[in-house]
């Protein structure tokens, strides 16, 4: 099966600090994972380069075989969330999305913001200008956004964020059904594990273990939760405080 993402020895300095130091994974076309770390491990950073938005200053990133920097055709393929994503606020959510079906070269922006509206339970709020939203609603909408065009490759970053639990019930059950290729990151296990099927784990810009979540599950002691042991792993992967 051919790889749909593809990192590989990865660096990314800010400044003089590393925020990625030799990141390398794949994730094959069709792949539900996790990309599971504490906070300041990379996550965003990796996801910022398989979006274009950062070009790595060591190593490569693929997105089907394309440089998400340089390779503009390849951005049709693929959606992005970011993290605390905002859409244009001085537009309602109908003229946001149809804005962005329509940069996107969609021929079918009108029914393409209506679809997603009904499946993201938006259609009451369609009129309502983005500033206007509650924020749970402003992240539907920025989910919407990125998944308009039906990218074949999906990143999303805390996706869940700001969503009550009816809702991440709602989007959870719309997301298992598309069948693109979905690299998520986050810092909490559960939404992990209704999100995806495997786990990319990095701490200090490091890959540090992957596997499926019945691997991990193997890897617990009688009656210990999984979480604690992505805690005792990720503490593991720590470097030496000095003394």
């Amino acid at each position: 099966m051919a790889n749909a993402i593809e990192v590989n020895s990865v660096v990314k300095f800010y400044g003089t600090s590393p925020a990625l130091r030799g990141l390398s994974f794949d994730v094959p076309e069709g792949g539900r994972y996790a990309l599971l770390g504490p906070n300041g491990a990379g996550k965003t950073t990796t996801l910022r380069l398989l979006a274009g938005l950062m070009k790595p200053d060591g190593g490569t990133v693929r997105i089907l075989g394309r440089d998400p920097a340089e390779d503009y055709e390849v951005k049709s393929y693929l959606g992005y969330l970011p993290e605390d994503a905002t859409p244009y606020l001085a537009l309602t959510v109908r003229e946001n999305l149809e804005y962005i079906a329509a940069l996107r070269g969609l021929d079918d922006s009108r029914d393409r913001a209506e679809k997603v509206m009904d499946l993201l339970g938006l259609r009451k709020y369609e009129r309502y200008r983005v500033s206007a939203l509650s924020r749970g609603n402003a992240q539907k909408l920025a989910l919407a956004l990125a998944i308009i065009h039906e990218p074949k490759v999906v990143l999303l970053d805390e996706p869940l964020n700001y969503l009550d639990i009816p809702t991440q019930e709602e989007v959870i059950a719309l997301l298992s059904k598309m069948s693109s290729t979905f690299l998520v990151s986050t810092h909490i296990m559960s939404v992990a594990g209704r999100l995806t099927d495997h786990i990319l784990m990095i701490s200090n810009g490091r890959l540090i273990w992957q596997g499926t979540f019945d691997d991990l599950r193997k890897m617990a002691n009688e009656e210990e939760p999984i979480e604690s042991v992505v805690a005792r792993m990720m503490r593991s992967a720590q470097p030496p405080q000095a003394t």
